[in-house]
């Protein structure tokens, strides 16, 4: 069974960092990219940053590639999500997700393979 799990989550003021978790088990990273999509109040989902196979290339959106990176630990089977410069514009619902292949696609939410649960960030101002 797949699982991931992520975990990290709290709140946080402007400006400070937050690192987030997901552990994942049932699946390697040789096969799979990996990566963090978040969901706003009021917003649609959107993808911020993906690490593609293999430890791979990352692809990022604009708005989050000079403060947020991401990284796996194959030993400890989890990908982080390192979040600087906090805005209030960041608070929202993270997940992450896994797909056979990485890249713009992945960020657009296609060919996801498996979901994780949330975990909440708030943004105080």
């Amino acid at each position: 069974e797949v699982q991931l799990v992520a975990s990290g989550g709290g709140l946080v003021q402007a400006g400070g960092s937050l690192r987030l978790s997901c552990a994942v088990s049932g699946l390697s990273f040789d096969e799979y990219a990996i990566g963090w999509f978040r969901r706003a109040p009021g917003k649609e989902r959107e993808g911020l940053i993906c690490i593609s196979k293999s430890n791979g290339p990352t692809y990022s959106i604009d708005s989050v590639k000079d403060r947020f990176t991401i990284s796996s630990d194959n030993a400890k089977n989890t990908v982080y999500l390192q979040m600087n410069s906090l805005k209030p514009e960041d608070t929202a619902v993270y997940h992450c997700a896994a797909a056979p292949f990485g890249g713009w696609d992945f960020l657009n939410g296609y060919g996801i393979h498996y979901w994780g649960e949330g975990t909440p960030v708030t943004v105080s101002s």
